[in-house]
């Protein structure tokens, strides 16, 4: 597997249950000038309002933060869905926030930021998904694959809940399927 920069223009990473300590030890290790942007869904609770970023940026070199309405997707920054709204990827690569409906029983959606970010970025995305309890992600993981970007997912038999990356992997449209820290050595590749 070799990971080069210069096809890729962003990450995006969903997790719902368990996500925490494997999305931890993933972005505690990347670099301060990380040359993505690193777009991220963790199913969370609606008034958990801004806690996850600052316990994360805490643990880590790059800067961590909530996606904002508008605001222009930048390389070296994580980027958070906040609670209780879809993240979506706009043509102009800004991000748009959106209260529609529950998808999968979620608000954040992983689905749809895969779905967006995969039309925006096609084969330059990389998308990863990671312990969760539902298959969400799993149709948002075949539109990246569909529009020629990268797939990757945490093997089951080491994600605390393995069920929304075995969703991931039953799809068909996963490439790599790899445990937490070979999926921060692929990041730390680019």
């Amino acid at each position: 597997m070799l990971a080069r920069h210069g096809k890729y223009k962003a990450v995006v990473l969903g997790a719902s249950a368990g996500g925490f300590e494997a999305m931890s030890k993933i972005l505690r290790e990347l670099p301060q000038n990380f040359p993505l942007p690193l777009i991220i869904v963790q199913h969370r609770a609606k008034d958990d309002r801004q806690l996850l970023e600052e316990v994360i940026q805490v643990k880590c070199k790059i800067t961590v933060k909530q996606a904002d309405e508008k605001e222009n997707i930048r390389p070296g920054i994580v980027y958070f869905a906040p609670a209780d709204y879809h993240l979506l990827v706009e043509e102009d690569m800004s991000f748009s926030l959106d209260s529609d409906m529950h998808v999968n029983y979620s608000r954040p959606s992983i689905d749809v930021l895969f779905e967006t970010a995969s039309e925006v970025y096609r084969e330059s995305l990389i998308g990863i998904i990671l312990t969760g309890t539902n298959s969400d992600g799993a149709q948002g993981i075949k539109a990246i694959r569909m529009n020629g970007g990268t797939t990757i997912a945490q093997d089951p038999k080491n994600a605390l809940y393995p069920y929304m990356p075995q969703a991931a992997i039953n799809t068909g449209a996963i490439q790599y399927i790899l445990e937490v820290d070979e999926i921060k050595e692929f990041l730390l590749m680019l």
